[in-house]
Order: structure tokens, then C-alpha cells, then sequence
């Protein structure tokens, strides 16, 4: 009786754990709207002398609000991760993994956001001498993002090419330094997903 006893307290200390609810979720990160038919995984890591082995111990789809409730138990002596498949064309959020901790309820929230195409052109069409100078920046403003102000000084022309980047409101802002003066300047446009958006800055 003592063994069994001895067994079952060793168990619930270091083993078996308690139950847990996980609260998966997934929507787009600018508009809100919900992933549906997402799929899930919650992945067990366990640590031994053989090195530490992975196991997905439950998986499925989101339902059509784009989540989903989870109830397992979850061992003391291993850890789990939850992670979710990203849709189709992700160019925000795309490798996220949540780990879980100790506590008994968790949220996982997922956001993802599908890529545009953006082509910057910036040309100085009323140059002055190498004394022009222009600083630009680009804004996510859907999730409160910015670049750095990039300088150019002098005739400074540029054509871009296509490069990626999430869906959403965007604001450029320029500031154009010539004879001295120096207006700013700025222009917000929204970019769909796999929308190809050609912006010109000509100062």
C-alpha cells in the first residue's frame, strides 16, 4: 500500500499536473476579421538523457470565429508550446509561438497580416544644386510602425522596385530642405492584400 501510495504523491507533485484551458485565436491584425479553418497544434517538449523529444498532442481548425477552447492536462515535467499556421501569403506575424507557463488558463492570440506590394519612386525634379536635401519616412499606421527618416542631399532620383510588406494604412512623410526653406509634407494611402501600389515622392 505504502508503494502505491508513495507512486500516486510523486505524481501529482511532479508529474501529472492539473488540467488547463487554452484559448486559441486568430485574426487579421489590421481589419479584426477572424481566421477561420486555421490549423492549430499544441506541442509537448519533454527533456531526458536522450535529448529533449517533441510531440503535438492535440491539433485541429479554428471555427469559424477563428478560435478555439482546449482543455488538457498539462504534465509539471514538460513544457508546451501552442503555435498556428499562418494564411496563405503572411507578411506580419508569420513564425509566432506562444509558450505556455504554470497557470491553469491561457490566451493565445494570434494576429497575421497578408502582404501587398509597394514601388517607391523619389525624384527631384526641381533640383538646385547638391545643397537640396530630402528626408522621407514610411508609417504602418495600422499598428502604430515606422522606419527611420532616410537623407538624400543633391539631385537625388530613385525608381524602386516591388518589395512586400502587410496590408494596411501606410503614411509617407517628407521633409524638402532648398533655398533654405523647409516644407513638410505628407500622404496616407491604405494597401489590400496582394495589392500592387506604386508611390512617387517628386519634390
Amino acid at each position: 500500500m505504502k508503494p502505491f501510495l508513495f507512486l500516486l504523491v510523486a505524481c501529482l507533485l511532479f508529474s501529472c499536473g492539473k488540467k488547463a484551458t487554452i484559448h486559441i485565436t486568430a485574426k487579421n491584425a489590421v481589419t479584426g476579421t477572424p481566421y477561420s479553418g486555421l490549423t492549430y497544434y499544441l506541442v509537448r517538449s519533454t527533456s531526458g538523457g536522450s535529448g529533449e523529444k517533441t510531440k503535438t498532442i492535440a491539433t485541429g481548425t479554428l471555427n469559424e470565429n477563428g478560435e478555439i477552447v482546449l482543455t488538457e492536462r498539462l504534465s509539471r515535467s514538460s513544457t508546451y508550446a501552442v503555435r498556428v499556421e499562418p494564411p496563405a501569403n503572411t507578411c506580419y506575424n508569420k513564425q509566432i509561438t506562444f509558450y505556455l507557463g504554470t497557470e491553469d488558463k491561457f490566451e493565445c492570440p494570434f494576429e497575421f497580416a497578408e502582404c501587398a506590394y509597394l514601388k517607391l519612386n523619389v525624384h527631384n525634379i526641381n533640383c538646385i544644386d547638391s545643397d537640396d536635401e530630402i528626408k522621407f519616412r514610411r508609417l504602418w499606421l495600422s499598428t502604430n510602425e515606422s522606419n527611420n527618416f532616410v537623407i538624400q542631399t543633391g539631385c537625388f532620383q530613385f525608381d524602386g522596385n516591388y518589395f512586400s510588406l502587410p496590408m494596411g494604412q501606410y503614411k509617407y512623410e517628407w521633409i524638402v530642405t532648398k533655398n533654405g526653406m523647409t516644407p513638410v509634407h505628407d500622404s496616407i494611402f491604405t494597401l489590400s492584400a496582394n495589392q500592387y501600389f506604386d508611390f512617387a515622392i517628386n519634390y
